[in-house]
């Protein structure tokens, strides 16, 4: 059996323990199902924002890839001022950033990749071109694009050493579809490598740079400061440990950590900001036991004097991370304690502020080279490293503006990837 239909067979007997999974991630979220666009249809009104126009398709999951995406969705905004964007994601916390960002014409989420779905899609937008951010690569999806002659692109795409070993083993598979897309546009020559042994076209593969080394970046003026920490009720005068993008097992440590440096500086403020906001329950929990007061953000307006020292501000929304490491003095990216790859240094590094970061940052080894080459952060194995790194740079103002300006300079010498990617579409949109 060909195993392009063995794929569709096995995507429509999965269908109902998918449908399952994300009604159930509805409910236990508080968030509505949004079957319909799931399924390929299209609210009207979306329909009526792109009727008539030429669209391009920008794909990102997750909140990491709709952050990634901003500078190529305002490049894309400035180069083509005719064309509507639409932007899909895949989970609900990427929707979310991506409907406040409202740097897209339209959002909505990712068909299932069944045939009569993506179809429904294809047909209602009829994008002139897809970019899809690093690796979303689906089967129906491509060969439907394809069929229907719609340039693909790969945008910012990566194979990290961890998965690459499992790509490899079903080459046989991702070989056809990776010949569908018009260009490949990887982050580093280690990700080129990986997709061509995988089975990419190498006279349209090629480096192009991270997206994510072009975001935004300057240090954060006083005015902006003191505008924030009003905005979050923090007073001037405190000190501020921004642990951000948190994973199971990670808070445990860092509580911990922050229990033994609130000993050395009675006048610090733990701001805690877990990776999925539905945890907020349970990381609330860990830090009450400890003995600590706990105000979650979507309460602070409800706390009668604000953020105080010795407190744990837990951010249970989503979209705000960028602000508190701009208002923080010290910042500790998380996913990185715990072995799940890690999450992007670059976001407290363009605020100009020292970043630590622990062992596991697998999926993000240039920019983790990058950091070490700048000195731009510490790297800490465990909890009382990350205590001793954070104390240092609490003790030392030098020391935090210097590591922070190192950040600030990685981020303008690695600059270039959007002008790059953009140059691969132009080519394909002037095929």
């Amino acid at each position: 059996m060909n195993w392009s239909i063995l794929y569709r067979l096995l995507t429509l007997a999965a269908l109902p323990f998918a449908l399952l999974y994300h009604w159930y991630r509805s409910i236990s979220r508080g968030r509505r199902s949004a079957f319909g666009e799931r399924f390929g249809f299209l609210p009207v009104a979306a329909q009526r924002s792109l009727a008539g126009q030429p669209v391009i398709w920008l794909h990102a999951v997750s909140v990491g890839e709709v952050i990634a995406g901003r500078p190529l969705l305002k490049g894309l905004r400035q180069r083509y001022p005719e064309y509507r964007l639409l932007l899909s994601v895949t989970t609900e916390t990427g929707r979310s950033v991506a409907e406040r960002d409202q740097l897209a014409d339209v959002v909505t989420y990712f068909p299932f990749d069944i045939h009569f779905a993506v179809c429904r899609l294809l047909d209602a937008v009829r994008p002139r071109a897809i970019v899809i951010m690093e690796t979303e690569i689906w089967p129906v999806f491509t060969y439907e694009a394809q069929r229907r002659s719609i340039p693909l692109l790969l945008a910012n795409g990566r194979i990290s050493a961890r998965s690459f070993p499992r790509y490899r083993r079903f080459a046989w598979f991702f070989r056809p579809v990776l010949q569908r897309f018009s260009g490949l546009g990887m982050q580093s020559t280690a990700d080129l490598e990986r997709i061509l042994a995988i089975g990419a076209p190498e006279s349209r593969s090629r480096v192009l740079g991270n997206l994510k080394y072009d975001i935004p970046f300057s240090p954060v003026a006083a005015d902006e400061r003191g505008q924030l920490r009003r905005l979050y009720r923090i007073p001037a005068d405190l000190a501020v440990f921004c642990c951000g993008s948190t994973h199971p097992g990670e808070e445990e440590p860092l509580l911990a950590a922050y229990q033994g440096l609130l000993r050395q500086f009675p006048g610090l403020l733990l701001v805690l900001v877990p990776r999925h906001p539905e945890r907020v329950v349970e990381v609330e929990t860990l830090a009450s036991d400890l003995g600590l007061t706990v105000v979650r953000r979507s309460r602070l307006d409800q706390q009668p004097d604000g953020c105080s020292a010795g407190m744990v501000l837990l951010v249970d929304t989503v979209g705000e991370l960028m602000q508190l490491y701009a208002l923080s003095d010290l910042a500790y990216v998380g996913g990185s304690l715990v072995p799940t790859g890690g999450h992007n240094l670059l976001e407290p590094a363009s605020r100009g502020i020292p970043i630590l970061f622990g062992p596991h940052m697998d999926n993000f080894q240039e920019i983790t080279a990058l950091a070490h080459a700048y000195g731009a952060g510490v790297q800490v194995a465990g909890q009382q490293e990350l205590q001793d790194a954070a104390a240092d740079f609490l003790a030392t103002p030098e020391l935090r503006h210097v590591v922070g300006n190192n950040g600030l300079k990685l981020l303008r010498d690695s600059g270039g990837a959007v002008e790059r990617h953009l140059a691969m579409l132009h080519g394909v949109l002037q095929q």
